[in-house]
């Protein structure tokens, strides 16, 4: 099975770092990280992800402003964009994350576990004809 390929655009490198290895650490994705909203379209036309986690506030660019230029660009317009910010808590966000805009919102942190499971969801909502992937137990850390 190919890795599906990530991309994590969000301006805290801290963050960003951990969720790369964690992501990375389960041997089934491949993850780039843009720390600079402003260079996250071109990093996406380059990377061609299946999905990307895009944080809400940035200081350059919120992720608003990247969604819309994501979904302007004819070879992106469909990828999956899951927004993860601290605007929201977790118990916010409840269980599974909330749809607005027809985006999922999860709030910050995010376990490793609970960002894999919303991944794959995703990525299967987009190739229906992909059989689900059973996930091995993932580490405990949280994004």
């Amino acid at each position: 099975m190919s890795k599906k390929r990530i991309l994590i655009v969000d301006d805290e490198s801290s963050l960003t770092r951990v969720v790369r290895l964690n992501l990375e650490g389960t041997g089934r994705f491949e993850v780039r990280v843009e720390n600079h909203a402003v260079n996250a379209l071109s990093a996406a036309k380059e990377f061609e992800p299946h999905l990307i986690v895009l944080d809400v506030m940035m200081p350059s660019m919120d992720g608003g402003d990247v969604k819309a230029q994501i979904r302007r660009n004819a070879k992106l317009k469909t990828t999956p964009i899951i927004f993860l910010t601290a605007s929201v808590s977790p118990s916010e966000a409840g269980n599974g994350g909330f749809t607005s805009g027809g985006e999922l919102f999860l709030g910050k942190p995010v376990s490793t576990e609970k960002l894999v499971e919303v991944i794959d969801q995703q990525i299967a909502a987009q190739s229906p004809d992909l059989p689900p992937v059973v996930s091995p137990p993932e580490t405990r850390a949280s994004a």
